[in-house]
This record gives structure tokens, sequence and C-alpha cells, in this order.
């Protein structure tokens, strides 16, 4: 009997586990703003770096054509594949097509109403990720008024 009074219970109490419900709900209503603001962020670099890149590539391409742009009309392909002086494509290397490829692939849109779209073009349409202009060799993405974290349009990247 005696052995018996000198068990003690080891489980927690009703208190000690409303506690840390408590605690971890306090916890959880910090972080959870938090994480979702950092998403937000990592769209909006993602839009940068990805002009980033598609601008290096149109630089690349008029650095090596003397100055001449891609054309609108035939912009992916001369990003994606070998190119000769006049800005004609080809699919594999030869004596005359010796540019390029500047890009593997265009990245796609990340954010917006036409996210994963890699397309390049003047205008918006299906499947249109980046405009571009031609006469002036800016590329934008297509967003149209959407704006990020810090209010500033896409489009004004």
């Amino acid at each position: 009997m005696a052995r018996t009074a000198l068990v003690r219970s080891r489980a927690f109490s009703l208190i000690e586990l409303v506690i840390v419900v408590v605690i971890i709900g306090i916890i959880a209503a910090i972080a959870v703003p938090r994480l979702s603001r950092g998403a937000e962020g990592a769209a909006d670099s993602s839009v940068a770096a990805n002009l980033a890149v598609l601008r290096n590539a149109i630089e690349m391409f008029k650095t090596e054509h003397g100055g001449t742009l891609p054309t609108e009309a035939d912009i992916v392909a001369q990003l994606t594949q070998f190119t000769d002086d006049a800005g004609a494509v080809s699919a594999t290397r030869t004596t005359t097509h010796i540019y390029g490829p500047y890009l593997r692939v265009v990245p796609p849109l990340p954010v917006g109403t036409r996210k994963g779209s890699a397309g390049i073009a003047a205008a918006d349409g299906v499947g249109i990720g980046w405009l571009y202009d031609e006469a002036t060799g800016t590329i934008t993405a297509n967003t149209g008024t959407l704006r990020d974290a810090r209010n500033v349009l896409y489009s004004s990247y």
C-alpha cells in the first residue's frame, strides 16, 4: 500500500494543454501573414529576373547583329536558335548560322492572368506572356494593370 502512494501521475493537465495550444495559435497568427508576403515577393523577384534574362538575350542579339534588334515576328526563334548575320534562323549551327542561341527557352510569365505563358508579341493575346517593341527593343511583362506587393505595375519593371 505504501508503494501506491509513492506513484505520481506524469500526464499533462488540461490547463497545460490549453496554454500550449494558445501559444501555438499566437505563433501561427504571426507567422502565416509573413509567409504569404514572402510568396508575393518571390513572384516579384521572378518577374524581374525573367525580364533581366530576356533583356540580356535581346542585347546580345543586337550586339552580334550590328545593332539590329530581333524582329517581332521571329523573336522567339531568333533568341532560341542559331542565326546568321541577317537574323535568319536555323535549328543547327552551320557555316553561316554562327550566332546564338541566346536562350534555351523563353521563360514563362510567373504572375497574372497570363501566368505560365511564354509567348512574345507586340500585343496581348492567348499564350503571350511578354510584350516586345521591335522599334526600341523593349520587353515588358504582359500583366496589364496588375501590381506587385509594393503597388508597382509589373508592366513597368
